[in-house]
């Protein structure tokens, strides 16, 4: 029993640990963008750190440490888009697209759980990153007082084909890491 108790521990050490290194990446990633012209929202490394934990991590970590992020960058470290943070920057006009990463790695973590087919994971990823621009424009419509549709033109259209470029990026990277990562005991295999 004693062993069992340890081992227990061990593995909860070592899924902390993972965590908590996949949350650095996104606080590293996520401060990096660059503002468009044409957009309030800049274009952000945040999505491809959040599609790369997620695609490693699965759902319940992953949802974990997302949640860690916006955790750290709500009480004032700067580790949102062009190192902001604050509540001001979450109920601010991209601040959906922010609390949208929760959904969208809910989304994306629970398909990448269920399989290995690298096209229903590109495919759940795609659905989840739907919602998170669902989640995004509904806000900034609101905060910018834009019609739904304008928020969608400048919120959404000039970040879809780079997002689903960082999707494919995070999936290649996120393969690989994934593999090193069950050899070292670190994450399951699914079946």
């Amino acid at each position: 029993m004693e062993t069992s108790v340890r081992e227990t521990k061990k593995v909860n050490t070592k899924t902390l640990a993972l965590i908590g290194v996949m949350t650095a990446v996104i606080c590293i990633m996520g401060p990096l963008s660059i503002q468009l012209p044409v957009s309030p929202v800049p274009i952000s490394l945040g999505t491809l750190a959040i599609y790369f934990v997620i695609y490693v991590l699965g759902m319940k970590k992953g949802v974990i440490s997302c949640c860690i992020y916006l955790l750290i960058g709500f009480i004032g470290i700067p580790v949102f888009t062009a190192f902001t943070s604050g509540p001001a920057k979450l109920l601010g006009p991209t601040g959906g697209y922010l609390v949208g990463y929760i959904f969208m790695a809910l989304i994306c973590g629970f398909v990448v759980d269920r399989t290995r087919n690298i096209v229903l994971c590109f495919l759940g990823m795609l659905f989840g990153t739907a919602v998170l621009y669902f989640f995004g424009t509904v806000w900034l419509a609101y905060q910018a007082g834009m019609t739904f549709m304008e928020a969608l033109a400048a919120g959404v259209l000039p970040f879809m084909l780079g997002d689903l470029a960082k999707i494919v990026v995070a999936m290649i990277a996120g393969e690989q890491i994934k593999k090193q990562l069950r050899r070292a005991g670190l994450i399951e295999t699914i079946k």
